[in-house]
């Protein structure tokens, strides 16, 4: 059986089924894990531990994707 979890992500509240990480988070998303960064509770997620690190009901998460241009 899966629980649900809420965070709040870019300012906005999102209930999420549990247990996610915040590698699964951007794949829900569809997001390129090479072009974001993440913050979550106001201390940036290393790329290197999106999988291990895992969301916990009431995380605040800020994402900013990187877009190239010139």
């Amino acid at each position: 059986m899966q629980t649900r979890l809420t965070v709040t992500l870019n300012g906005e509240s999102r209930a999420l089924d549990a247990p996610v990480s915040v590698s699964g988070l951007l794949e829900l998303l569809g997001l390129d894990t090479r072009k974001v960064a993440v913050e979550r509770n106001m201390e940036i997620v290393p790329r290197s531990t999106y999988i291990a690190t895992m969301l916990a009901d009431g995380d605040e998460l800020e994402i900013v994707h990187f877009i190239g241009g010139g």
